[in-house]
Parts: structure tokens; C-alpha cells; sequence
């Protein structure tokens, strides 16, 4: 009997901050995806949801009762958009884990039916002082992404890589320690999946300010 594939629903007992990083990643996958086409909610409509939410987090930080209610509203009305555009992907997806994975959700029996990493593409930035931060889409079924660079030489010689940090999110995803003035080459690689990590991705240059 093939195996039922059901979208992963944790996320309805996630902590405030992990909700607050797992809806932007449906808001990334699901933008523009031609296997999801019709959501019964649009991203604008969740990344809506989602600013209330995390405007009323804010305003709880401050305290009182009536800030905490209305983080809780928040919260639950989030929770299910998130649930209808979930069940959506699950019926959409018709037991293709591929298709279902790149939406943002997880699999509830991954550990059946696992699949490889897509492979990451990222760009980069400047951040602060020897600082270079990279901007990649998440990656669909990723637990975390690992960094790596070299010092990018005269001719284009690359030096050896060094590590660059492991990161549990696409968030402040940031290559530090750097020395102002050289050119670096940086790759990132998605964790998890079938194979453990995905391939390395493209190799993008830039100058540390």
C-alpha cells in the first residue's frame, strides 16, 4: 500500500518566534509557485496576517492584559490561515512529496519518504565591517544551512575554504570575521533531506568592506 503523504501541522504549537520564521517561509516557496496556483488564501492576504502577528508580539513585549489578548487573536488567526493553505497544498500536492515539499510545509512521515536538498542559489551583500551577508530563498525541508569562503586572490587564485557557520534560518545569514578590502567567495549548502546536506551552491564573489 503506497504510503498517505500529509502536510506536517506543528506548526500549530511552534513558539511565537518559530511561527513568526515559518509562515515567512511559506510566503517565500508559495510566491509565484506553479504547482499552487489557487491557495484559498492569497501571500498577501497571509503576509498580512503574519505583520499583525508580529506587531502585536512587539506591542506584548510592553505588557498588560489587553496587548496579550491581542497577540493571541493574532496568533490564532494565523494559525488558521496557515491550516487552510496547508490542507490546500496537502489535496494539490495529490501524495507527491516533491511537489508538496516546496511549498513551505513539511511532511508528516518524512522519515518514510525523504528526498534530496534542492540546491541553494544565494547573493550577497555588504553588512557591517567585514561583514558579508547572504540572501538566498529557503530551502524546502531544510533544518539549517552551512557557510563557507575563501579569499578570492590575484587572477582569481581561491585560497582554502574556511568555515563560515551554520545557521537555522535564511535570517541575518551572515558571513563575519572578515578582513575589510578583500575579495571573498562564498557557498552555502542546505542540511537535512535524504542525502543529509544538498549540493553546494553557486560561488558568488564580493569585496569585504
Amino acid at each position: 500500500m503506497a504510503i498517505q503523504i500529509h502536510v506536517l501541522m506543528d506548526f500549530t504549537s511552534m513558539a511565537d518566534p518559530s511561527l513568526d520564521e515559518f509562515t515567512e517561509t511559506v510566503i517565500s516557496n508559495m510566491t509565484g509557485n506553479t504547482s499552487f496556483t489557487q491557495p484559498p488564501l492569497t501571500m498577501a492576504a497571509l503576509q498580512a496576517l503574519l505583520d499583525t502577528f508580529a506587531a502585536a508580539i512587539g506591542d506584548k513585549a510592553q505588557g498588560g492584559t489587553a496587548a496579550t489578548s491581542a497577540k493571541n487573536d493574532a496568533r490564532a488567526a494565523l494559525v488558521e490561515a496557515l491550516r487552510q493553505i496547508a490542507l490546500y497544498v496537502q489535496v494539490t500536492s495529490n501524495n507527491n512529496l516533491t511537489m508538496l515539499l516546496t511549498s513551505g510545509f513539511q511532511a508528516a512521515n518524512t522519515n518514510r519518504a525523504q528526498t534530496p536538498l534542492a540546491q541553494p542559489v544565494i547573493d550577497l551583500i555588504n553588512g557591517n565591517s567585514g561583514e558579508l551577508i547572504v540572501r538566498l530563498k529557503p530551502v524546502a525541508n531544510a533544518h539549517a544551512y552551512e557557510a563557507r569562503y575563501a579569499v578570492l586572490g590575484a587572477g582569481g587564485t581561491l585560497g582554502p575554504w574556511q568555515i563560515g557557520g551554520t545557521f537555522i534560518s535564511t535570517r541575518n545569514l551572515t558571513v563575519a570575521g572578515l578582513t575589510p578590502g578583500t575579495q571573498y567567495s562564498v557557498q552555502v549548502r542546505a542540511v537535512g533531506g535524504s542525502t543529509g546536506h544538498s549540493d553546494w551552491s553557486n560561488a558568488v564573489s564580493h569585496m569585504s568592506l
